[in-house]
């Protein structure tokens, strides 16, 4: 591991607090240390994340996405990153959930060697899907969608790979809540959207799977 990993740790920690989260663990808080220096790596020869400093990653992606991670309901035993790109917010979600089977879903085929190497750097037992998430069979507890291009239409796509009573999870912000609930259809009924740090507006927003398509 690298030898700054000590530092990042206490870094995310402490940032993790002064926004009156619960820090990681020591083991996990260093894992993600290895998921920052792999993505910085990486990210200085290929557009992985438009934030490209250690300090915006760690603001904007990691707390975010350990939020996320953190926000999932106990209960689940399947979750699929829909369209996950430098691994957000599944990467985390299986840093923090390691009792749920992660999937990672990315077309782009750099984008995707790069949830290869992170997913065996990281030694996660999560799994890299290389291709459109349209070809993939539903039956998913619990479906996340983060930042992904033309979001609605995404949505239309995740919301049928998701089980009869599993989550929609797309994050998003307060304003965009009534035309994502739209573009997931009728199937799905709405709990409560959970707020998330960095920003007063950013939500996950959660949908349950009450019927099937017709």
């Amino acid at each position: 591991m690298s030898s700054e990993a000590p530092g990042t740790a206490a870094r995310l920690n402490a940032l993790l607090e002064s926004l009156g989260m619960e820090p990681l663990a020591s083991e996990v808080a260093s894992r993600f240390a290895a998921y920052l220096a792999l993505l910085v790596r990486w990210n200085a020869r290929m557009n992985l994340t438009a934030v490209r400093d250690e300090e915006g990653i760690l603001a904007r992606h990691f707390v975010e996405s350990i939020a996320c991670a953190r926000a999932l309901p106990p209960g689940l035993g399947s979750v699929l990153d829909f369209g996950s790109g430098a691994g957000f917010p599944g990467i985390p979600i299986a840093l923090c959930r390691p009792e749920l089977k992660v999937t990672l879903v990315e077309s782009q085929g750099k984008k995707a060697a790069f949830l290869h190497e992170a997913v065996r750097t990281l030694g996660l037992k999560a799994e890299v899907h290389a291709g459109r998430a349209e070809t993939l069979a539903a039956g998913y507890d619990c479906v996340v969608l983060r930042a992904v291009d033309r979001m609605l239409d995404a949505l239309r796509s995740a919301s049928r790979l998701v089980s009869p009573g599993g989550l929609l999870a797309p994050m998003t912000t307060v304003d965009e809540l009534e035309r994502i609930e739209a573009a997931a259809g009728s199937e799905f009924a709405w709990l409560a959207p959970v707020p998330l740090p960095g920003g007063a507006r950013r939500v996950l927003a959660l949908g349950r799977r009450v019927s099937s398509a017709a």
